[in-house]
């Protein structure tokens, strides 16, 4: 159950993971704000932000505290993705997977650590891809190792305050954005072979271990980087680069 006053703000909670962890975190009490570049027209207490845009986050936040009186929990699920060969990605598509992945969640983070009371958590979705070479998302696991990187010095730095900050590393999980990639042929079966546990994640599985970093219960972890894998990251990942160069947005 939800143990501080505030909001629990998901930002990228309008799908996907994040979606799974909005839903994950209210039923376990929190009051819950989504945060997304495109927001449900039918969350009427939704906010549209874009998070590469750092004061247009800060006004998000600044609005979501002021209505809630603190931010109890924060869970940055945004991202994005294409699956490109090294020397074909350019500045821009670098620039914006960097910006979603990573330099958006340094935005969201700091601004609401001024909102967050002494006990409060963020959590980040980093990526199993951030520790293991992918051909082809090069620029995504750069952003997700970066990822992890700022969760450490985040946690260093905001623990005396008494905020906890981790990272969860999720492997495929069956999303909207996830998809195309597993409706190629052999592509879902090739993903399943290599996860011990024997299936393809669902969005609950991740949250609901969000809403465990979230809580009381998990209130002497910090600084850590949780696989929610099945134990795919325990062998090598399938191959996602073909002969035919593909682009798609993978979770």
């Amino acid at each position: 159950m939800a143990d501080l006053n505030g909001a629990a703000l998901v930002v990228g909670g309008a799908s996907g993971i994040g979606a799974a962890c909005a839903r994950a975190l209210r039923a376990d009490g929190w009051p819950v704000v989504v945060a997304d570049l495109r927001p449900d027209p039918a969350d009427a207490g939704a906010v549209a932000v874009d998070v590469r845009d750092a004061a247009a986050v800060e006004d998000a936040v600044a609005r979501v505290a002021e209505r809630h009186g603190a931010i109890g929990t924060l869970l940055y699920a945004a991202g994005t993705a294409r699956v490109t060969p090294l020397t074909s990605i350019t500045a821009g598509e670098w620039d914006l997977v960097l910006g979603v992945n990573l330099t958006g969640a340094f935005h969201v983070l700091r601004a609401c650590v001024p909102h967050m009371p002494a006990g409060a958590a963020a959590t980040i979705v980093s990526s199993i891809d951030s520790a293991a070479p992918v051909a082809g998302l090069a620029h995504y696991s750069a952003a997700k190792a970066g990822v992890e990187a700022l969760v450490r010095a985040a946690a260093l730095e905001l623990g005396p305050r008494g905020l906890r900050c981790n990272a969860l590393l999720p492997g495929v999980v069956r999303t909207p954005l996830m998809a195309p990639m597993l409706d190629r042929p052999g592509v879902a079966d090739a993903f399943v072979a290599q996860t011990p546990l024997g299936r393809i994640a669902e969005g609950e599985d991740v949250a609901d271990v969000a809403c465990f970093l979230a809580s009381r219960a998990a209130r002497w972890i910090t600084g850590v980087s949780l696989p929610v894998d099945g134990g795919m990251s325990l062998r090598e990942h399938p191959r996602l680069l073909f002969d035919t160069e593909t682009e798609t947005t993978p979770a």
